[in-house]
């Protein structure tokens, strides 16, 4: 036997960012890794579209926390800004109100003072405040607890008081709103929960600690797109020696007794393993690839309970002509905002009017679209698949009303300028990207879905299975499925101690 052979293997499910990174950081502790990707290139959600000469990002469009990537290149003793370039935001988004009024969004303290004296000079006092509090809530919810696991329910009580201090009973909107008083600016400041699948009005208000880690790193692009900074993660796992294979979909965890010691592709194959690391959709994991497994806590009942996170509409769109007024990130918010999250989360039903975030790459690099040219996505949240919503008959009746919507308020004639075009919604998320009633991100970010109340990354159900992404602790965005993976450097043994 080789010394290879000799080598504890490790299997990962998924090449997501929290896969890729999981791999990493096994590959550096002296693991042979093996990524397994259903899809035929990596990525998942950040899985990269190319058509008629246009470069869609399939999902992640910014890098926050940008330390977190410069770690994965240290362990394998290079330097991130040598592979990838990294470019700021500003503003880091331009928020558009339906009157068509705007508020941009700066990562400079001061800018960000006179945009909230131009909207509410009174705020001015109650926006210093709720900084100071994001900074708090930050120091805790980030700096401290973001890479620790919560796979004991004590872990979670040593942190209570802290929860309590903080107010984390509270929803993101609640504790803004006790700030600030323009409903403007309470929206301004209260939108980001759904950036990771979160209702502002039911998230805890730990995820207010994004107002300051946005602050505290700013809002990055990365050049060429998001799906480069997937190329060099890959290109730094073939260089451990470690392998990836793509269209490769696993169909089970093999198990012997209580433990994983592999896994089963679609294709029959067996592949054999000392651990796996899942990146899958943590329900999916349970409920599908343990499927014939008996399980104690993620039983099926459980995870029909679960409260799942809101699901997306995404078109991708490329046009003959540039919109150079249109900053890189815009938000343009509809004439309602409570009421159309309710629509979305609690009634689970198609509203008329919508909210969306709109995707200018080539606003900062031409590259993704021809000479002349714009490479867009928008983004509309919507009702996940409970909501019995048929996608076949709906998606391009819904893609036209976004289209006249946009063309109405930021892209004149824009109907006209289309010259490519595609379509992501909830039933792909869940057919192509094996999530549980196609939400998009996941567990609904509610405290008590949280922390230890969370998929744990040490899996409850089985030994040497541990769990990446969104679906576990930290929680979803790119911050936070990367942190996942640094989870498991406090629960994985290195190589060498492995038994």
């Amino acid at each position: 036997m080789s010394a290879a052979d000799q080598t504890p293997h490790a299997v990962v499910i998924g090449s997501g960012f929290g896969g890729l990174a999981a791999a990493l950081r096994l590959g550096a502790r002296g693991y042979r890794v093996t990524v397994l990707e259903k899809l035929d290139a990596p990525g998942g959600r950040a899985y990269v579209y190319k058509q008629d000469g246009y470069t869609f990002d399939g999902g992640p469009t910014i890098i926050t926390a940008p330390f977190l990537l410069e770690e994965l290149w240290a362990l394998c003793g290079k330097r991130m800004a040598d592979d990838i370039d990294l470019r700021p935001m500003a503003p880091f988004y331009r928020i558009r109100f339906d009157d068509g009024e705007a508020f941009d969004y700066w990562g400079d303290p001061q800018r960000m003072r006179e945009e909230v004296a131009r909207f509410c000079p009174e705020d001015l006092p109650g926006y210093e405040r709720f900084m100071a509090h994001s900074k708090s809530v930050f120091d805790v919810g980030f700096t401290q607890l973001v890479d620790i696991p919560f796979h004991s329910i004590a872990t979670m009580l040593r942190i209570a008081p802290d929860l309590v201090r903080l107010r984390s009973h509270r929803s993101v909107y609640g504790l803004v709103a006790s700030f600030l008083r323009d409903e403007r600016l309470r929206t301004v400041f209260s939108f980001h929960p759904l950036l990771i699948g979160g209702n502002p009005f039911t998230t805890t208000s730990i995820l207010t600690l994004i107002n300051h880690l946005e602050r505290q790193w700013g809002v990055h692009f990365a050049m060429g797109g998001t799906g480069k900074v997937v190329q060099g993660l890959v290109s730094l796992i073939e260089g451990q020696g470690s392998t990836l294979r793509c269209n490769a979909e696993v169909a089970a965890i093999e198990t012997q007794g209580k433990r994983a010691t592999g896994v089963r592709l679609a294709s029959g194959e067996v592949i054999a393993a000392d651990l796996v690391v899942s990146n899958a959709d943590a329900a999916f994991t349970y409920q599908k690839l343990l499927g014939a497994l008996p399980r104690k806590r993620w039983t099926d009942r459980k995870i029909a309970r679960t409260r799942y996170s809101m699901s997306l509409f995404v078109w991708y769109f490329g046009t003959r002509r540039q919109y150079t007024e249109v900053e890189h990130h815009t938000i343009l918010l509809g004439p309602r905002y409570r009421g159309l999250l309710s629509d979305i989360f609690d009634k689970k039903v198609l509203a008329d009017d919508f909210s969306l975030y709109l995707h200018r790459p080539t606003a900062t690099d031409p590259s993704l679209a021809p000479p002349g040219c714009d490479a867009f996505y928008v983004l509309s949240p919507v009702p996940h698949l409970e909501a019995g919503i048929d996608w076949r008959e709906q998606a391009e009746p819904y893609r036209k009303a976004i289209e006249q919507y946009l063309s109405n308020s930021l892209l004149p004639g824009l109907e006209h300028e289309v010259v490519t075009s595609l379509m992501l919604t909830p039933q792909e998320f869940q057919d192509r990207l094996n999530s549980v009633n196609g939400a998009a991100f996941s567990l609904e970010p509610i405290l008590t879905q949280s922390a230890w109340f969370r998929p744990h990354n040490r899996s409850e159900e089985l030994d040497n299975l541990f769990l990446v992404g969104a679906g576990t602790h930290p929680g979803a965005g790119v911050p936070g499925v990367i942190a996942s993976a640094k989870v498991l450097e406090r629960l994985v043994p290195d190589a060498s101690q492995w038994r």
